[in-house]
């Protein structure tokens, strides 16, 4: 009979496993990881790990904004570069900008692509896959047409103190990702606009109905994940100390990734943001864990992909009931 109340509670093994799933699979791979590698727990790794999900973590907590409205975003990893590379030129040469305003013309440049992206899928209903695949080629072509192919080197102290800069020492771009997530924490969890990003996620045509304006929720989404991008994009170049023509590529795997592990249904309307927060640790973890036993970057691409796969088909078993 009590065994029979706790189910009727919600607390038989099925809504446990569904509600903490997650937590569980992060203990367990931090002790696995723990046993198979003598470095993982020591102090320097484990701040390295920190540092390492930092710029994963500003893509995710965006990407989970966008996925909130049942959207998707193929073109982060590009933006980043474009941002990067603009920002980066301006803190070298002879006569170097201040590293706040190129942080700032960063940041604007990743919110004009994300406003791009929001527009075409708000207002001229362009599906989130394509709009987004084409923002994709366009930034990463204009990247390496800003670059010239080349990478920009000798970027100014102050710029590169943002990615590898500490205080009282904790790494910055750790500090930069924890104010992300507290501000996207508070805004989905107590404020009215992250409730409506909910809503219209959940129901579109219920949120329309109930008077709000869908086209600006999910416009405003996009336009968010290009801000966040472009931080992104300043926050690796400051870590490389150079803009890469290259970088950023995969990227949006690892922030999707993230996410979906944290439980956010592809589906829209459904998902923690502090749940992001542990899909990225958990994606940080296996990188480092396979990094320190030395498996090769191939087969992690290998693992993640199939990681993906594994938490859409449980998303999609939560969906139909099984």
């Amino acid at each position: 009979m009590k065994a029979v109340e706790i189910e009727r509670r919600g607390w038989g093994p099925a809504e446990i496993a569904s509600r903490y799933g997650i937590i569980i699979s992060f203990l367990a791979l931090f002790l696995i990881l723990s046993f198979l590698s003598n470095n993982f727990l020591t102090p320097i790794n484990i701040v390295n790990v920190l540092r390492q999900v930092s710029i994963n973590g500003v893509l995710a907590v965006g990407m989970t904004f966008v996925i909130l409205t049942a959207g998707i975003d193929l073109s982060i990893g590009s933006i980043l570069a474009l941002a990067g590379a603009v920002a980066a030129s301006l803190v070298t040469g002879a006569d170097p900008l201040p590293a706040t305003l190129a942080v700032i013309v960063g940041l604007l440049v990743g919110t004009a692509c994300g406003v791009v992206n929001g527009g075409l899928i708000a207002y001229f209903r362009v599906p989130p896959f394509v709009a987004t695949l084409g923002m994709l080629s366009v930034a990463r072509g204009a990247t390496l047409l800003f670059l010239g192919g080349r990478p920009v080197p000798n970027l100014s102290l102050e710029f590169r103190w943002l990615g590898q800069g500490a205080v009282l020492g904790v790494p910055v771009p750790v500090i930069i990702f924890a104010v992300v997530f507290v501000a996207a924490f508070v805004t989905l969890r107590y404020s009215v606009y992250g409730r409506r990003v909910y809503a219209v996620g959940g129901n579109p045509r219920s949120a329309k109905t109930s008077g709000i304006n869908t086209q600006g929720i999910v416009f405003s989404v996009y336009a968010l994940m290009g801000a966040l991008a472009g931080l992104a994009g300043v926050m690796l170049t400051a870590r490389t100390t150079s803009a890469l023509p290259q970088a950023g590529v995969g990227y949006e795997l690892d922030a999707i990734a993230a996410v979906v592990i944290g439980g956010t249904s592809l589906t829209g309307g459904i998902g923690r943001i502090a749940y992001t927060l542990v899909g990225v640790l958990i994606i940080g973890m296996i990188s480092n864990g396979l990094d320190l036993m030395g498996v090769s970057s191939y087969y992690q691409q290998i693992i993640k992909g199939s990681i993906i796969v594994l938490a859409v088909l449980i998303d999609r078993s939560k969906d139909n009931g099984v």
